[in-house]
């Protein structure tokens, strides 16, 4: 049974297959599939094709995240957050990135961009109810807890 194989699919020719920057990385890193640089100017959104589809595993998620170094050194950060591709999903994958700097960067073709995880999803039957359960916390939102 094939039931934790990612299999991922070229749907550009010179796509790369995601690859794990090291043996114990959590993430696979998505790169930017052009032919020519990309400049996203202070304030932009744009979508970049990474060139490659993919089967998740069976009750799985994948979820795109901005890589670290791209949000700290360049203020590089992802228009949706964190990207989520369902497990019937067979499109190409895309990034939407955002430029939250004050200055223009330039995406160069194949710069690793993004990173994708997959993890467990469940699937709970929905349940409409005119109460729920008791707790301590009870509806205690932001900083209902405390501080360390």
């Amino acid at each position: 049974m094939e039931q934790n194989i990612l299999k991922l699919k070229k749907v550009r020719p010179n796509a790369v297959i995601p690859q794990r920057a090291t043996e114990k990385s959590a993430g696979l890193d998505l790169t930017a599939c052009m032919d020519e640089p990309l400049t996203v100017k202070a304030g932009e959104r744009v979508l970049i094709p990474t060139g490659i589809a993919a089967a998740l595993p069976a009750q799985s998620v994948g979820l795109i995240f901005a890589r670290s170094s791209l949000g700290t050194k360049h203020g590089i950060a992802l228009s949706n957050g964190v990207g989520v591709i369902d497990e019937d999903y067979r499109g190409e994958i895309h990034v939407g990135i955002f430029n939250a700097s004050a200055q223009d960067y330039t995406v160069q073709p194949f710069e690793r961009i993004a990173q994708l995880v997959v993890m467990p999803v469940c699937y709970p039957a929905v349940e409409e109810t005119d109460a729920l359960d008791e707790t301590q916390r009870g509806a205690g939102g932001f900083g209902s807890t405390g501080r360390l």
